[in-house]
């Protein structure tokens, strides 16, 4: 594409469920929803069977990435990725430093004045806190010590902060190794995050109690919890 043609890639950081790729000088390529793997390939690799964008390097290295059900991969004048609806959108995510725990019991607050909502909806519907999914929600509820159906108007403020504590905690943990378990980083390495409530504890004892994992089905996915601890 020659839009790209004799670019240098920049920086790269995300938000929420969105990576952004800084294409120097002038542009941002912009990867969104993308559930599948973004892969750095060495000089002379081969190409894999199955990709949805291909990107090649001076030095014959390149750069796949491969989606699942859906995704966006746009390309983006610099600063015009900005007004994306859906970016221009985004609330505060849990890794930038505006996201404190004022600003998380604003936002339950706000929410209750035109809706109810349960600690697993807090976490997973609308983006209300974006990057968070079903998938670690329940890790995050599990060390906040709350079912996923409680609801968030009965959220005292000690139960708001060890809840808001236990998104920034999860994340860290996440990110310090390298993701979880079923994640792929950029060379194909899978994370290290093991998750603590998943199909896989499910019917095991629990970390802290010993009573036995369960699950339930509820907001359009499976829930893992324990029991006794998240009464």
């Amino acid at each position: 594409m020659e839009f790209t043609q004799g670019k240098t890639i920049g920086e790269a950081y995300a938000k929420g469920r969105w990576l952004f790729i800084e294409l120097n000088p002038g542009y941002v390529l912009v990867l969104g929803e993308c559930g599948g793997k973004i892969l750095y390939h060495s000089p002379n690799s081969k190409l894999p069977k199955k990709y949805h964008l291909y990107i090649t390097f001076d030095d014959d290295a390149f750069l796949t990435v491969t989606t699942q059900m859906w995704g966006a991969m746009e390309l983006y004048e610099k600063g015009e990725e900005k007004n994306r609806q859906i970016i221009k959108d985004m609330n505060i995510t849990p890794i930038d430093n505006q996201f404190t725990f004022k600003y998380f019991s604003n936002l339950i607050d706000t929410l209750l004045e035109n809706e109810k909502k349960s600690a697993k909806g807090l976490l997973t519907q609308d983006q209300i806190i974006p990057g968070l999914g079903n998938a670690i929600a329940q890790d995050i509820l599990y060390k906040a010590r709350l079912h996923p159906k409680h609801p968030i108007d009965d959220l005292n403020k000690e139960q708001r902060k060890k809840l808001y504590d236990s998104i920034i905690e999860t994340i860290d943990e996440i990110i310090k190794n390298g993701g979880r378990y079923d994640e792929y980083d950029l060379n194909n390495n899978l994370g290290k995050y093991i998750r603590l409530m998943d199909k896989k504890t499910n019917g095991q004892p629990c970390p802290k109690c010993g009573n036995r994992i369960e699950k339930i089905q509820y907001l359009g996915g499976a829930c893992y919890y324990c029991p006794n601890c998240q009464k």
